[in-house]
């Protein structure tokens, strides 16, 4: 991996667990010290950062973490609950044994983060098993726009779950309903799929 990829990879680590906060005054010293990296890869990684939306870098305000709105969340939510229902509407008729039991890996992963409460982990497994029905349903352009949103989903999770950790086990049990009606080739997994993305926002909000 590049230097600069490496340093991507860490800054937007740190936005996303909150440790560089949104409207934080980022300097390039800073960057530097804590990375231990040049001001090269470290100018690179920012470029990237700016166009993704978790930062915004000028010569007069410098390096300034971006906080992301509410209207946006509103909107990426939305966006997944047109998506994602549409996925498990399309899928519950034909999934695999296998994608079934990849499904329950997954699950089975999750409890346990849940159990630990290990936040961190949890937020990565709750995305993967979203992912993992789009790339079921074979439909590229889907799976493309979510993983456009990838990070900023991990990023609104995090915040979630910091916020009340007990939702874990919400999320878990949501999870565990939606794999249990896809497995049994039931079409109510489109609707509890819309009620999981629903009610996750709404708790966002409150």
């Amino acid at each position: 991996m590049l230097l600069k990829d490496v340093a991507y990879e860490k800054i937007k680590e740190k936005i996303l667990e909150e440790y560089y906060e949104a409207g934080q005054f980022l300097s390039e010293r800073t960057l530097i010290d804590e990375l231990g990296m040049s001001k090269t890869p470290i100018k690179n990684a920012l470029v990237r950062l700016e166009s993704e939306g978790f930062v915004s870098v000028s010569s007069k305000q410098g390096i300034i973490v971006i906080d992301i709105s509410i209207e946006r969340i509103n909107d990426i939510y939305n966006l997944r609950i047109a998506l994602e229902t549409f996925n498990c509407q399309d899928i519950y008729q034909r999934i695999s044994v296998e994608q079934v039991r990849e499904l329950e890996e997954n699950v089975a992963a999750t409890e346990q983060a849940a159990i630990e409460k290990d936040v961190k982990k949890f937020a990565t497994l709750d995305h993967e098993f979203h992912l993992a029905i789009s790339e079921f349903s074979g439909n590229s352009e889907i799976t493309k726009i979510l993983l456009n949103y990838q990070d900023h989903l991990r990023r609104i999770t995090l915040r979630h779950l910091k916020k009340d950790p007990t939702r874990v086990q919400k999320f878990y049990a949501e999870h565990l309903e939606i794999l249990a009606a896809l497995k049994a080739r039931d079409e109510k997994c489109s609707e509890l799929m819309k009620k999981h993305l629903f009610e996750s926002k709404m708790m966002y909000f409150q």
